[in-house]
């Protein structure tokens, strides 16, 4: 199985050529500092219903070294994590939080360089009730996510490669990243026009 820290190097943008918009969250799961490094890791998957939190607690507790926490919630009125929470995570090796929700204490997690990608902050948490299994599919920003899916997020955005893909697709991304270097500005100019020339030519634009 490839190893997904390989795809540290990757850029989400090579990801999202090869991939395509299906496995692309949408704009509102973003950094929430910056510069934010680039994070690549397995998903370690949590559903919280709106206003409750727990299972993301329970996650950081129990999420591999190495693992990406993504949640799935979708809640924009009740924090599902604050600073200590955060902290924990951070200190038991889990690389990052990918959230479709809301965080609190924003300067701690800043502070602290945890990258948190989710839809914003807002000061109040939510409750602590609600118990559901961990590690199940979820959505994430439009994404379905399975645990052990890649999840690869910079400043660009958050991809999710599926798992039975990760050897392919690091290949593919290999090779595409690589021809990219090969090749000038000059180059890529002039295959650029042309491309563009014929498609205009094609509709029938003169100019």
């Amino acid at each position: 199985m490839t190893d997904a820290t390989e795809f540290q190097d990757i850029p989400t943008t090579t990801l999202a050529d090869l991939l395509g918009r299906d496995q692309v969250m949408d704009i509102g799961i973003r950094p929430l500092w910056t510069p934010v490094p680039r994070i690549a890791g397995p998903a370690f998957t949590v559903s919280c219903p709106p206003g409750d939190n727990l299972m993301l607690h329970a996650a950081i507790h129990r999420a591999e070294p190495g693992s990406v926490i993504v949640v799935e919630s979708g809640d924009l009125n009740w924090a599902l994590a604050g600073g200590n929470v955060c902290a924990v995570a951070q200190r038991r090796g889990v690389l990052a939080f990918v959230a479709d929700g809301l965080i609190r204490d924003l300067a701690e997690v800043r502070e602290s360089g945890f990258p948190v990608f989710a839809r914003g902050v807002i000061p109040i948490p939510g409750a602590k009730k609600a118990v559901r299994p961990l590690n199940e599919p979820v959505r994430c920003g439009g994404v379905r996510i399975e645990a052990g899916d890649v999840v690869v997020a910079d400043e660009e955005g958050v991809v999710a490669v599926p798992a039975g893909r990760r050897a392919e697709v690091l290949a593919a991304a290999r090779a595409k990243l690589a021809k990219e270097a090969a090749e000038s500005l000059d180059d890529w100019e002039k295959a650029h026009r042309a491309r563009i020339d014929g498609i205009l030519a094609e509709g029938g634009f003169e100019g």
